[in-house]
């Protein structure tokens, strides 16, 4: 049910270059999603960044961290003053075209996508970048030549307080880490997780009880991974992505995501462009039974991105306050198209219905702030 006084929920966007090389115009936007309605508004370009393809809080939420995906990587940092972005650190992530970051305690753990290696970027209190990047090379390559002649880490996740995953497209694997009593201080621990030759692991979303489930942009599937005390992981189960026939451009899953209760899972599959739906149900063992509901058209051309917001706002008329949101918002970056949706899902069905869509220069990453 919709009403007047539905809360507002802010956007940040990172996008990739509007036209042209690298430097083109992009930034970092913002954007207004009414939690009634979905309706998106406001857009408005907060700084100019070079390619800030991917977005991150800090824990307290008042500074973003930006990479600049680049042949020459650098991550720049943000303080947020009201409703304004001020750039306030960057540095160099010691490698090329980083795709992805978290803020961690006292670091920023950035994947270097072409030069296949994590990089760890000290921070102080306030979160600004300073002293030395400290990088782990990758080795090893994959079978689909064109896209794993060598390793491309693409996703760096903190799996508990003592490991970090990062997930390598190139290799078929995902790297684990080690912290140290030191801060900011992490060892290379071998290989978490190895999976089929051809699957390059992409993104991943974890679940509360330590069930991983990893997209592979290559074979198209999702992966259910169990993992251990000890950073390792188990792989149990795999299915498609979607039930959607690739195209003539084929079937590249981009990113995955959770709802906030995780019983929902959301993968966005560039080339067909759909958003596919999946419920994650307890199973007889220890890990959960993942169901395809649905695929839905995204309402985007190559969805790279997508934040996934339940809303107790967006309850059918006459539903129970206990129980629960009936309906997710999905908002979703369309690389090609240059436009960001949003997306109801009945969580039922997993069917999702196109609620607003607003154009933005090649958007690349959502969060809510």
């Amino acid at each position: 049910m919709t009403t007047d006084t539905a809360p507002q929920q802010r956007l940040l966007v990172g996008t990739y270059p509007a036209s042209g090389e690298p430097g083109s115009g992009e930034g970092i936007w913002s954007l207004e999603l009414d939690l009634g309605s979905g309706e998106l508004s406001g857009a408005r370009q907060l700084v100019e960044a070079v390619s800030p393809s991917f977005l991150a809080l800090s824990p307290g939420r008042d500074v973003v961290v930006a990479v600049s995906e680049t042949a020459q990587g650098r991550v720049r940092t943000f303080a947020v003053d009201g409703d304004e972005l001020v750039a306030t650190s960057d540095a160099s992530t010691g490698g090329e075209d980083p795709c992805h970051l978290v803020v961690g305690r006292g670091d920023v753990l950035v994947a270097n996508y072409s030069t296949g290696s994590l990089a760890v970027l000290p921070t102080s209190a306030d979160g600004r970048l300073g002293g030395s990047v400290a990088t782990f090379a990758h080795t090893g390559s994959g079978p689909v030549r064109d896209r794993q002649r060598s390793p491309h880490a693409h996703f760096v996740l903190e799996v508990s307080e003592r490991f970090v995953w990062v997930s390598d497209l190139g290799t078929d694997e995902i790297r684990r880490y080690r912290r140290t009593s030191t801060p900011g201080v992490l060892v290379a621990d071998g290989v978490a997780v190895t999976f089929p030759p051809g699957t390059g692991p992409r993104h991943i979303a974890l679940g509360a009880d330590g069930t991983a489930f990893v997209v592979g942009e290559l074979d198209s599937q999702v992966h259910v991974v169990r993992t251990a005390a000890d950073g390792s992981g188990t792989l149990v189960a795999s299915l498609p992505a979607c039930s959607t026939p690739a195209t003539e451009k084929g079937s590249f899953p981009s990113h995955i995501a959770l709802s906030q209760d995780g019983t929902r899972l959301y993968v966005a599959v560039r080339g067909p462009d759909v958003l596919a739906a999946f419920a994650v149900e307890a199973g007889d063992g220890e890990v959960p039974v993942v169901r395809h509901l649905a695929d839905s058209p995204s309402g985007v051309v190559w969805p790279r991105h997508h934040a996934v917001i339940s809303s107790s706002a967006a309850r059918a008329e006459g539903e129970e306050p206990d129980r629960g949101p009936v309906c997710d918002l999905v908002v979703v970056a369309g690389q090609t198209s240059g436009d960001v949706t949003a997306l109801r899902v009945d969580r039922e069905t997993g069917i999702a219905d196109l609620v607003s869509s607003v154009p933005l220069p090649a958007p690349a990453c959502i969060v809510a702030v």
